[in-house]
């Protein structure tokens, strides 16, 4: 019986010994990160999942990321059809022309928050150019314009 149960303590700290990894390996593994060792599908999901600063962020933390987020234009078109809500002429002109989701996105999505911030009336009760925030202003078409004094004339 003894020497039953000494075996079977023999065996259980063997498999405990698998399961441990051996310094070296450990700190080896460390280093990667889960873009590397997982399937590029659980890594685009897990991406898929941040918002446009966060996934900005992401792009510049290693190589491999960077090389997943900006290879992936599937990753900034969410993002971009955002954007495209308030500025649906020039998302679609962009696309248009050819421009990428990630490049279409990048150069309207400042405009877009501006522009979003003027129709939605956040600057209609202001007299002066002095009332206005700093970030108030952004270089936009004068079709643009138009849409903002329609919608202030509709207030």
């Amino acid at each position: 019986m003894q020497k039953a149960s000494k075996k079977n303590k023999q065996a259980v700290a063997s498999c405990k010994e698998l399961t441990i990894r051996p310094p070296a390996k450990k700190k080896e593994e460390s280093r990667e990160d889960f873009v590397t060792l997982l399937p590029p599908e659980v890594s685009f999901k897990i991406f898929s999942e941040l918002d446009i600063q966060s996934l900005c962020k992401a792009a510049m933390t290693c190589k491999s990321w960077n090389r997943a987020i900006e290879n992936s234009d599937y990753l900034w078109k969410h993002h971009c059809l955002t954007v495209r809500a308030v500025c649906q002429r020039e998302i679609d002109c962009d696309r248009g022309n050819g421009y990428s989701w990630k490049v279409a996105l990048l150069r309207n999505y400042w405009k877009s928050k501006v522009k979003h911030e003027w129709l939605s009336g956040k600057y209609s009760n202001i007299h002066s150019r002095c009332g206005l925030p700093e970030k108030s202003m952004y270089p936009m078409d004068a079709d643009t314009w138009g849409e903002i004094l329609e919608a202030e004339l509709e207030r």
